[in-house]
């Protein structure tokens, strides 16, 4: 699916997305990512069943509230004992499928809440 932006902005939106890529602006990923309004960041988190705790401390100081975990092409929900450091720090985190992870935040970075998504494409 391909969105139109039709606010110019300096924040990162996803600006399109599929099966096994997504666009951040006019750049097009196809590996793991952290994405905040302000920054687009590799995540070295392996696929979804080799995620270890140690895979969200890169999230732990990016002064966000809400975490939005992209699954790959279904929705999967973490162990709980993988997020606990997040939730200590009062960061909440939302499981869903890669493109719902893309729409949802794309809402949150308009209403200027502290996000940031971590996708996982496998």
């Amino acid at each position: 699916m391909k969105f139109h932006i039709t606010a110019p902005t300096a924040l990162n939106a996803f600006s399109a997305y599929g099966e096994d890529f997504v666009r951040v602006g006019e750049q097009r990923y196809e590996r793991n990512l952290i994405v905040t309004p302000e920054r687009v960041l590799p995540w070295e988190a392996a696929s979804f069943e080799a995620l270890v705790e140690a895979d969200f401390a890169p999230l732990l100081d990016l002064g966000i509230d809400i975490l939005l975990l992209g699954t790959g092409p279904r929705q999967r929900f973490p162990h709980p004992r993988l997020t606990r450091a997040l939730a200590a720090k009062r960061i909440g985190v939302e499981a869903m499928d890669l493109q719902a992870a893309c729409r949802t935040y794309n809402i949150l970075v308009v209403e200027e809440r502290r996000v940031a998504a971590a996708l996982l494409f496998a």
